[in-house]
């Protein structure tokens, strides 16, 4: 039986196809898993995806009629132990630096209690960009942690900082969080 629980946020970035390996390496070191995808989310990877590949459930509508009433949001935040959003996108770091909760996956951070990993993912203009950063900042003196990016070779052709880190990397931050949390 599988003793601690995450919550896996994805995001719309191109690097959302990586989420099925990041759940997968999870469960894998006995770690249970919920998805919570963003609508633009949807865009990249299907929440079906997703589903074949998680113990959890995969929520993607914060208005969805669900089959057992429950407070998603506020539920899904009681139960996780910890919070990865990878890939974290500069609109859900922007989001939730400035307490803008307009989604599930926003909704579900402000409420918890649990620790928060930011796994940023977009091109290096968009990470470079004074707001992100002031936003990454604003985050980290909250206690929000961050892993990545790292430089890499980028959708658009670019190669810059901006990648997803490696799946590995985020799998020792969320243990190391697990651990001391």
């Amino acid at each position: 039986m599988k003793s601690k629980h995450s919550i896996v946020g994805v995001t719309g970035s191109i690097a959302a196809y990586k989420a099925c390996d990041l759940v997968r390496r999870l469960q894998q070191a006995r770690i249970s898993v919920d998805v919570v995808m963003s609508k633009e989310a949807g865009e990249f990877i299907t929440p079906l995806t997703l589903q074949a590949l998680v113990d959890g459930k995969v929520y993607y509508d914060m208005f969805k009629a669900p089959i057992d009433y429950d407070v998603e949001h506020i539920a899904l935040a009681k139960k996780a132990q910890v919070i990865v959003i990878a890939p974290a996108t500069a609109n859900i770091i922007g989001k939730i630096a400035n307490g803008i909760y307009d989604d599930l996956l926003t909704c579900v951070v402000a409420a918890s209690k649990a620790p928060v990993i930011i796994a940023p993912a977009m091109n290096t203009g968009m990470y470079e960009n004074a707001v992100v950063q002031d936003n990454i900042r604003k985050l980290k003196r909250l206690g929000m942690r961050f892993v990545g990016p790292r430089r890499g070779e980028l959708a658009c052709g670019d190669t810059g900082m901006g990648c997803l880190e490696e799946i590995d990397t985020i799998v020792r931050c969320v243990q190391q969080a697990l651990r001391v949390h």
